[in-house]
């Protein structure tokens, strides 16, 4: 018997989302109408939560809340968020909570930069200093690193997987997500795969994980959100990252906070790897020959 997704209304395509959800309601499954019910309770709490956050407080799945995003015509979980976050402050074109329209350069900086600030002050409080000792001894004990991330997550896997090869430690980032998925199935039990994701939700860098963790390869990760689909397969995850913002979902404060603590982890590495003085003095040795 062949079976269908039902869908919204099709006269209510372009009221807000919350109605379309709430017209919906009826053709939903039970487990989908559980996690309706917590985003009709507070649909702006729903932004800074994780797809594992909400599957969890509507004690469902994942997969149940991307399957009631593809019911109500979205591409998926983060575009419900945007969207919710659009209806709450209709006509509003701010890119940040704290800056308003008719603010000028100096307002936005300020604002901006003091924003970021913060998230850094609660993140040097907050992150667990076990954590990131533990992760620094995987590595160090490690044959080979290899980092996965996509999008504005990249750059920053880019950075780190230099700085570990400046202190002696082989480590790779390979651009190509096809390549980091084939590259993690082929590690083995002596090597570590290193996941930077905001989200924690992205299919590529979850796919590359996963076949890290059959490989048998210690998996590790950092990430903004404690629970997500990413933080639910590998062994040892650092959580940091700001909250989110009404419009930028993906905030450059968190990339800003993960590239302090890859900076930190990097230090605490460099202090205690064997011979990681010897690899940087070759590593300046090397850069001279590229400077005036």
């Amino acid at each position: 018997m062949t079976t269908t997704t039902p869908e919204a209304p099709s006269n209510l395509g372009d009221a807000p989302l919350v109605e379309r959800l709430r017209a919906a309601l009826a053709g939903l499954t039970p487990a989908e109408r559980r996690v309706a019910g917590v985003v009709l309770r507070d649909p702006l709490a729903v932004i800074h939560k994780s797809v594992s956050q909400l599957a969890q407080e509507a004690e469902s799945s994942a997969a149940t809340v991307v399957r009631l995003c593809t019911t109500l015509g979205l591409r998926g979980y983060q575009e419900l968020k945007i969207t919710l976050a659009r209806e709450a402050l209709p006509g509003a074109r701010a890119v940040h909570d704290a800056v308003a329209e008719g603010d000028d350069a100096h307002a936005v900086a300020r604002k901006v930069l003091g924003t970021t600030s913060d998230a850094l002050a609660r993140t040097a409080d907050s992150l667990d200093a076990s954590v990131l000792a533990a992760i620094a001894r995987r590595i160090m004990g490690a044959r080979r690193v290899l980092v996965g991330a996509v999008g504005t997550s990249a750059p920053l896997a880019q950075d780190i997987a230099y700085r570990l090869t400046t202190v002696g430690i082989p480590a790779t980032f390979v651009p190509d997500v096809h390549t980091q998925h084939v590259t993690a199935r082929m590690l083995g039990p002596e090597d570590l795969f290193f996941a930077i994701s905001h989200t924690g939700s992205t299919f590529e860098t979850l796919a590359a994980a996963r076949a890290a963790q059959e490989s048998g390869a210690t998996t590790v990760a950092l990430t903004s959100f404690a629970t997500s689909p990413l933080t639910e397969v590998v062994d040892l995850s650092l959580i940091a990252g700001s909250a989110e913002t009404a419009y930028r979902v993906e905030a450059m404060a968190s990339r800003i906070v993960h590239l302090a603590v890859l900076d930190a982890l990097y230090v605490l590495i460099a202090l205690e790897q064997p011979h990681s003085q010897d690899a940087l003095l070759m590593t300046q040795d090397v850069l001279i020959e590229h400077r005036i």
